[in-house]
């Protein structure tokens, strides 16, 4: 497995992250924006994001109201 990589194409705010090197030969779509990345082995080898800076912010904001609400329930 090589080093992951991302890049981000601001004009089409499309994320990709690039886990291994190897030739996609598949591809599994596990949901209208997010598309997985499948090598001959079957394995993950990368993962293609669309619209991706409204993905980014909605999981950093489910995630931190996540934590918020079991910090209150702590109090």
């Amino acid at each position: 497995m090589n080093k992951t990589k991302m890049a981000y194409f601001k004009d089409e705010d499309i994320l990709h992250v690039v886990i291994s090197d190897e030739k996609e030969v598949s591809s599994i779509e596990l949901n209208p924006n997010i598309t997985a990345e499948i090598n001959e082995k079957g394995e993950l080898i990368g993962i293609e994001i669309l619209k991706a800076s409204s993905f980014i912010r909605d999981s950093i904001l489910e995630s931190s109201q996540a934590k918020i609400l079991e910090l209150k329930k702590a109090v």
